[in-house]
């Protein structure tokens, strides 16, 4: 038998996996593309998830990071850390528990954080942007 969490452990995971569904949910509003959640409970005490995703320019990679600053704060998840706006080319949101990392396509295949933090092989949320097949 596994042993009992604390209360306030259950009530902090339970917060995390909120903010974690909040902050992809905002994504897929905001249309990023190629959308990687990678877990870090257990991995690392920085955070409990990273997400990566892209988007389609620096305008749009900014755009998104301030709707996901807003609506944290809006659903009472508190305030972010955003670094990276001015230029927008990578833009980190540190929103406590969740790592959010946006890019520009072309920064992001620079930097291939994925790899790093071994979620090389996941899979890709926004199946919208996976490559296509090549022709027979």
């Amino acid at each position: 038998m596994k042993p009992a969490r604390p209360a306030e452990t259950l009530a902090t995971a339970v917060e995390s996996h909120a903010l974690h569904a909040l902050i992809l949910d905002q994504l897929d509003a905001d249309q990023a593309t190629d959308v990687v959640p990678i877990p870090l409970a257990g991995i690392s005490a920085i955070a409990d998830h990273m997400v990566i995703a892209s988007g389609r320019s620096s305008r749009h990679v900014a755009a998104m990071a301030e709707k996901i600053g807003a609506r944290i704060k809006q659903e009472g998840f508190g305030n972010v850390k955003i670094e990276g706006l001015p230029n927008a080319d990578w833009v980190l949101i540190d929103a406590g528990d969740v790592i959010v990392h946006l890019f520009r396509p072309e920064v992001r295949s620079f930097y291939n954080l994925e790899r790093m933090w071994g979620g090389e092989g996941a899979s890709a949320v926004n199946a919208k942007t996976a490559p296509a097949a090549p022709a027979d």
